[in-house]
């Protein structure tokens, strides 16, 4: 009697491994997302977690009743401090020698940039007169928003600090800044520090790393000093926010977030964030311009140390304003060319035509 077949194993089909392989991969890639985006959330949540730096404890000061929340439809400001805090000693506080506020408008989708010069003399709450970069030593970020939103006429909800090494490492971590004009030789021998913070920049145009970017932001030894300062400060910052929005990934986003632990300090929650990135990336720059503008500002004496008055605070604050309903990507109606071109050099500092009243800023740290 013949002898049954020995049944054999069936073979899986070729494309079920392959279905088997794809999907493994798949599963990997997902999760590896899940990965850096939890990264990115864990780290963005720790800049705004309370800290025990000196720089943002320890103030005596009631400031007055903070801005309304941002409920993500109205404006809503932001101040960016730079600070420098080579040389300090135990519990001292850094002033905040760059200022910027950066407003947005949610729904015509739009941004303005007002650079704030650091020697304007104004009233401090609890403190007097003094610079207004002095707000920030003497009563934290607190009464830095609220003593800048104070001359700006704004609600200022949140801030962003950091100092000079932050600001490298997120220009580093975007990949530095391509074929950008750096419009005249700019060299100043800085002892502090070993001669770390030297500034060596070349004319013409040129790709900036973390280090060159950090030089051309901080160079004022020119006629105009701060003034031309501030307005390099909003072209470097306009070419930042392109580099955002062209070459934004999460994994970029993660070893900007990596870089910048330790470096910058912040009040936005992590939702707002997203929120505000979302915005940012939608909008475009429409305005940018110095505060105090040059036809309101006179330079005087206090104590020995130059400071720049405020001529007229209620034209301060219409001035803010009128820039707040321009946009700069718009061509003005052909009849109004002509009447804005007799003034334009005066109210918006952004053409880099300004002059008047020399290097007041020398009384101040580099």
């Amino acid at each position: 009697m013949a002898r049954a077949k020995a049944k054999q194993p069936k073979r899986k089909k070729p494309w079920k491994w392959a279905l088997f392989g794809v999907s493994l991969v798949i599963l990997a890639v997902v999760g590896y997302f899940v990965y850096q985006a939890y990264g990115v959330y864990n780290g963005l949540d720790s800049l705004s977690k309370p800290t025990t730096d000196p720089k943002f404890t320890n103030y005596e000061v009631t400031t007055a009743e903070k801005p309304p929340e941002w409920e993500g439809k109205e404006r809503v400001n932001i101040l960016i401090m730079g600070g420098d805090n080579r040389g300090l000693q135990e519990n001292e506080k850094a002033r905040s020698d760059s200022m910027m506020v950066v407003s947005l408008d949610p729904v015509k989708k739009d941004i303005h940039l007002f650079s704030v010069l650091r020697d304007t003399y104004v009233d401090i709450q609890d403190h007097g007169s003094d610079r207004i970069n002095t707000a920030f030593a003497v009563g934290g970020p607190d009464l830095a928003m609220q003593t800048i939103g104070d001359v700006l006429g704004l609600d200022i909800q949140y801030y962003v600090y950091t100092d000079f090494e932050g600001f490298k490492s997120v220009i580093d971590a975007i990949g530095g800044i391509q074929n950008f004009d750096v419009e005249k030789d700019m060299n100043y021998v800085d002892n502090a520090d070993g001669n770390r913070y030297d500034i060596h920049l070349k004319k013409g145009v040129q790709d900036l790393d973390g280090t060159k970017a950090l030089q051309y932001v901080r160079f004022r030894h020119d006629a105009l000093s701060d003034f031309t300062r501030t307005e390099r400060q909003r072209k470097l910052l306009g070419a930042v926010a392109d580099k955002m929005k062209s070459g934004w990934s999460l994994l970029k986003m993660k070893d900007i977030v990596d870089s910048v632990q330790g470096y910058i300090k912040t009040n936005i929650g992590v939702d707002d964030m997203i929120k505000l990135g979302q915005l940012g990336v939608s909008s475009h720059i429409a305005g940018q311009a110095q505060v105090p503008p040059m036809d309101l500002i006179s330079g005087e004496k206090v104590g020995g140390a130059s400071v720049l008055a405020i001529s007229d605070e209620d034209k301060v604050l219409q001035f803010v304003q009128d820039e707040l309903q321009k946009d700069s990507t718009v061509a003005p109606p052909a009849d109004a060319q002509g009447a804005n071109g007799a003034s334009g050099a005066v109210t918006n500092s952004s053409d880099g035509k300004t002059g008047g009243s020399g290097d007041t800023a020398n009384g101040s740290n580099d």
